[in-house]
């Protein structure tokens, strides 16, 4: 054995460090976990393509029920895309601040990321019962079944970055911003700001395309 690989293999293991392959030396832990986590990322990513390429494929398969057109109100989308662009936005600033050690101000746009994202939340889920109630549920057609699956799957995510946020909160405000803490937050931030990525891609080949039709 070599002597830089014995030096390597002798050296006390660090907390809060991986060793990097080659005895290039250690990797950040937040390198290494945001590593993790967009590989996540991608997966979920992967699995909205998915569904994406379903909706393409039975957006016209209406079954002799309502199209698109006749169902979806641009105004509501364009509110519901206003709140969810500000709240990445508002989670950007309050990364910034925690970064910072300013909780006050973390506290206060972390705060308004919930308040925006749950408008948000609560118009789609108010578009959603006005669709069932004119009889457009999920069972209607083909079309009807593979929009309700994707922009439902992405409303679903939002509920649970909406979760996701009070935990993180509540973890600032029981134990600080210590090093794992903002770790959390870190992949917090990037899950958010993924959704706005697929929201504005559910916005242009769906809501904006199918009006168009």
């Amino acid at each position: 054995m070599s002597q830089t690989a014995q030096a390597s293999a002798d050296a006390p293991a660090v907390p809060g460090v991986v060793a990097r392959a080659g005895g290039d030396g250690p990797a950040p832990v937040r390198v290494v976990v945001a590593y993790g986590f967009w590989i996540f990322l991608l997966s979920d990513i992967i699995m909205f393509a998915a569904l994406f390429a379903t909706y393409a494929v039975l957006n016209g398969q209406t079954a002799g029920g309502p199209t698109a057109r006749q169902l979806f109100d641009i105004r509501n989308v364009a509110v519901e895309t206003v709140c969810l662009l500000f709240s990445s936005y508002t989670c950007g600033l309050a990364q910034l601040f925690i970064a910072r050690r300013r909780l006050p101000l973390f506290y206060a746009f972390f705060g308004m990321t919930f308040v925006l994202g749950a408008l948000f939340l609560g118009l789609e889920i108010h578009e959603f019962s006005g669709m069932v109630a004119r009889g457009a549920g999920p069972s209607r057609s083909a079309f009807l079944s593979s929009f309700f699956a994707l922009v439902g799957l992405h409303g679903t995510h939002v509920t649970i970055g909406l979760l996701w946020l009070v935990f993180t909160v509540l973890q600032v405000a029981a134990k600080g911003p210590r090093p794992y803490v903002l770790r959390r937050l870190h992949c917090f931030g990037l899950f958010w700001h993924a959704l706005d990525i697929i929201w504005v891609a559910v916005m242009s080949l769906v809501y904006l395309m199918g009006v168009r039709v």
